[in-house]
């Protein structure tokens, strides 16, 4: 099953809130939406649902053009980040509402809701009613609804939000196995990278109505087309600076920083900018391609085994992300080291530089 934005536009109130978009998503994968509050996942999403009309351009599902089709006559689930169910009804009943609506069998409704509920541990919980619920397990009843409803589009909009750290892991591994080999098409809204790379498939990534790039999801992590992208696939943000490349020579800040890397030797002479991931800049030297670079501590931050360290380097802020307790001091002069292989190189209007 595939879906298809051809020139799509939404504008509300005047304010462009989708930029004319050509997408194409996944057939029957998982297809993920990665960007920040406000880049426009939730209208793409509403848009794919036919819960709003675009302005402009057609959406076309299974190779017809449902662009003004009601919400009622697809085959479309939807969960939302701020769950919804039905107050005065049980939760076996909140499951199994779009079954008996569809006229299912009601043999095959308790199969069906019992199947989902123990997959979601709802087990023991179908005889309750929402209000004795946690909220975690009113948004687990929620996408339960979705999900038993074998729809041809399922669209999750950040529905692991609101659950324990616990569940969320083991509902993030088991969300691409529940539908793998089921025909349906999945698009999963987030504005965290991590949750991007760990559910895998393809990847959107959105800045502020735009699709920035799309693809397979951990190619596009490795090679993000331009530094929008980079920096919507990057927590913490993406280091970057301006570079200057005269001969074999990389200079920062005016400071002959390293030889340039093989890949990018037979460049033009010039400015350039370079982007370093957090995780790639780090309090010791990884191998012989770590280049030192001098800092000023400005914030350090330990999160159980891992730190990070924020620095003043020459006119910008840098992150540090590293495994290991360093307890460095603020105004701290420390050295930080970046392996130039594992740089991104981009022209001046932020381009990615291939190798």
């Amino acid at each position: 099953m595939s879906i298809e934005l051809k020139g799509v536009v939404k504008i509300k109130d005047a304010e462009t809130h989708i930029y004319e978009t050509d997408l194409k998503l996944s057939k029957g994968g998982f297809n993920v939406l990665l960007g920040t509050t406000l880049s426009g996942k939730t209208t793409l999403m509403r848009l794919m649902a036919g819960l709003e009309k675009p302005s402009q351009g057609e959406i076309w599902f299974n190779g017809e053009n449902v662009t003004g089709m009601a919400v009622q006559k697809r085959s479309v689930a939807m969960v939302y980040q701020a769950f919804v169910n039905y107050p005065s009804h049980t939760v076996y009943d909140n499951i199994a509402s779009p079954l008996k609506v569809a006229g299912v069998a009601k043999a095959e409704i308790k199969s069906r809701v019992e199947s989902i509920a123990e997959l979601l541990k709802l087990g023991p919980m179908l005889n309750r009613m929402p209000s004795e619920l946690s909220g975690g397990q009113q948004q687990r009843t929620a996408l339960a609804r979705a999900l038993v409803k074998n729809a041809e589009l399922v669209l999750l909009d950040e529905p692991l939000a609101n659950l324990d750290y616990k569940l969320r892991e083991e509902l993030r591994d088991e969300l691409p196995k529940l539908f793998a080999g089921s025909g349906a098409t999945v698009v999963y809204a987030t504005s965290e990278p991590m949750e991007a790379l760990l559910l895998g498939g393809h990847t959107a990534t959105l800045h502020e109505g735009r699709v920035m790039q799309y693809g397979v999801t951990a190619d596009i992590y490795r090679e993000p087309n331009n530094l929008i992208s980079a920096a919507v696939f990057s927590h913490p943000p993406i280091n970057t600076t301006k570079v200057v490349k005269k001969g074999d020579e990389l200079f920062i800040q005016d400071i002959a920083c390293c030889q340039i890397d093989d890949r990018f030797k037979g460049l033009a002479d010039g400015s350039y900018i370079l982007g370093v991931r957090p995780h790639h800049l780090t309090p010791f030297s990884t191998d012989e391609n770590s280049v030192k670079v001098q800092g000023v501590v400005k914030v350090t931050e330990i999160s159980g085994s891992d730190s990070v360290i924020h620095i003043f380097f020459g006119d910008s802020s840098w992150v540090s992300e590293s495994h290991g307790i360093h307890p460095y001091k603020v105004g701290d002069s420390i050295d930080l080291y970046m392996n130039i292989k594992q740089c991104l190189l981009f022209d001046e209007q932020g381009d990615l530089i291939s190798a």
